[in-house]
C-alpha cells in the first residue's frame, strides 16, 4: 500500500524489525511502576515498588505516563504500534527508569479515559459521538493522509486525552520550586484534529483537551501551547484561533503538511496575536533552533506570562525522519526541552507538560525522547553525533523567517 503523505517508508520498515518479531509486538520493556498519590494538593510518591508504600522520599523531577495503544495499528503505516515500545526500550537502555533513577522519575499509572464531555470541550458534539459509532465499521480510513481507525481507536484516543488531563493534575499538585514536569508517551497524536473531525493521523486534539482541563479544572486561565512538531498543528490553532487566553506557538517546516501555519496566521477577533507561527526553511537544524528559542519563543512566552506551558512534542523534525526535511539531531531536542523547562520555572512555577505527537523513524524518535527526559531530569545531553555530516543550514533564510515573525508580533 502506498501512502501519499510518506516519503521514505523503507526507513519505517527497517526500524520495525527492532520491535516487531513474527508480526507480533514484543512485550513492553519491564518497568517498576511507582504510583503517585495526591493529598490536599501535595504530590506524595510511594518509593517502595514491592507493594507497600513509603511516603516521604524526595519529590520527583519528572512524571510520565504511557498509552502505547497497540490495538490502534495499521501495518506499513508510520503512525504505528511500535513507536511507544521503541521509546520505552530506549529509556531502559539509557537507564532512565524509575528503579534506576529513584524518586526523580515516576510513572503515573492510575489515570482514567477522557469522557465524551471532555472531548466536546474542543470538538463538535456530532463528530465525537459519530466516532464511537464508526468503530462498528472499522478498520477504515478517515482521510487521505491517511488517518486510519481500528476497532480499538476510539478508546485509544480517549486514553491519550486522559493521559494529558492526568499529567496536568499531577503537575499542578506539585509544589512550586520542586514541581515536576510531565511527559505523555502516548499515541495516536492529536494536533492535526480539527473541531469537526480527524486529520493527519490524529483523532482528538489531545493538547487542546489538556488546555481546557487546565483552565476549567484548575483555574489556570492563560495557557501557552508550544508545538515543535515538523508539521504545523493546524487543529490546535483552529480550536483556539479566537481565544486570547491560549497562546499557540508553532515552529514547523515551511510548506510541509498540511500547508497551514503561515506567519501571517495570527488569530482573529479577541484572539488576534495569540497564534504565532514560524515556518522554518528546509534543512534548518540545531543552530536555527537555538536562534528561534532566543529571538522568538522566549520573548513571546515572557510577554504572554502563561499559567502553564503545554507542549505538542513531535520528533519528526529529526534528520532521520522520513516525513519531512529538517535537520534536528538528538541534542536539538535536549536544547528545546531544556529551554522550555527553564521558561516554565521562570514564568509559571514549573508547570510544564509534554505530550507526544509525531516522530516516525524509530531510532530518531526514541533517542530524541531520551534526550528530552535527560533535559527534564537535569542531565546533560549524551548525544555524540557528528553534525558535520549534515547539510549546511540556510542561515540567511532562517534569520529572514525569524525577523519576519518578530516584526509581525512586535517581538
Amino acid at each position: 500500500m502506498k501512502f501519499p503523505f510518506f516519503f521514505c517508508s523503507d526507513k519505517i520498515s527497517i526500524c520495525r524489525s527492532q520491535i516487531f518479531q513474527n508480526n507480533e509486538v514484543k512485550a513492553l520493556p519491564t518497568r517498576i511502576l511507582v504510583k503517585p498519590s495526591f493529598r490536599k494538593g501535595r504530590l506524595e510518591v510511594g518509593c517502595d515498588t514491592s507493594g507497600s508504600s513509603l511516603i516521604g522520599c524526595s519529590p520527583p523531577k519528572l512524571i510520565f505516563a504511557t498509552a502505547a495503544n497497540l490495538g490502534h495499528n495499521l501495518v506499513g503505516h508510520p503512525e504505528c504500534a511500535e513507536r511507544v515500545p521503541a521509546i520505552l526500550q530506549a529509556l531502559e537502555d539509557a537507564h532512565l527508569t524509575p528503579q534506576e533513577r529513584g524518586s526523580d522519575l515516576v510513572e503515573l499509572t492510575d489515570f482514567s479515559l477522557a469522557t465524551q464531555a471532555d472531548i466536546m470541550q474542543v470538538h463538535q458534539e456530532m463528530y465525537v459521538k459519530s466516532m464511537g459509532i464508526l468503530m462498528r465499521r472499522a478498520p477504515m480510513m478517515m482521510d487521505d493522509a491517511p488517518t486510519y481507525i481500528t476497532p480499538d481507536s476510539y478508546e485509544a484516543a480517549l486514553s491519550v486525552a486522559g493521559v494529558g488531563m492526568a499529567l496536568v493534575d499531577a503537575v499542578v499538585a506539585g509544589e512550586g520550586g520542586s514541581r515536576p514536569a510531565g511527559f505523555g508517551l502516548c499515541r495516536p497524536p492529536g494536533h492535526h484534529a480539527v473541531p469537526r473531525g480527524a486529520m493527519g493521523f490524529c483523532l482528538f486534539g489531545t493538547v487542546a483537551v489538556a488546555a481546557r482541563h487546565a483552565q476549567r479544572q484548575h483555574g489556570l486561565q492563560r495557557v501557552a501551547i508550544v508545538d515543535f512538531d515538523v508539521h504545523h498543528g493546524n487543529g490546535t490553532q483552529d480550536i483556539f484561533y479566537d481565544d486570547p487566553d491560549v497562546m499557540f506557538i508553532s515552529a514547523h517546516q515551511a510548506g510541509s503538511y498540511p500547508g497551514t501555519g503561515k506567519s501571517l496566521e495570527v488569530g482573529e477577533g479577541a484572539g488576534e496575536g495569540a497564534s504565532l507561527n514560524l515556518p522554518l526553511p528546509g534543512n534548518t537544524g540545531h543552530e536555527g533552533v537555538a536562534a528561534m528559542l532566543d529571538q522568538v519563543l522566549a520573548p513571546a512566552l515572557q510577554r504572554f506570562q502563561p499559567d502553564i506551558i503545554l507542549v505538542s512534542a513531535g520528533y519528526d523534525a529529526h534528520w532521520r525522519d522520513p516525513l519531512a526535511g529538517l535537520q534536528y539531531r538528538n541534542s536539538t531536542f535536549h536544547l528545546l526541552t531544556s529551554a522550555l523547562s527553564t521558561l516554565a520555572k521562570e514564568l509559571c512555577s514549573g508547570r510544564l507538560v509534554l505530550l507526544l505527537e509525531g516522530g516516525y523513524d524509530l531510532n530518531g524518535l526514541s533517542e530524541s525522547v531520551v534526550e528530552s527526559f535527560r533535559a527534564l531530569l537535569g542531565d546533560a545531553s549524551a548525544d555524540k553525533f557528528d553534525a558535520s555530516t549534515l547539510l549546511e543550514e540556510p542561515h540567511d533564510k532562517i534569520q529572514e523567517a525569524i525577523l519576519h515573525t518578530k516584526a509581525i508580533h512586535s517581538l
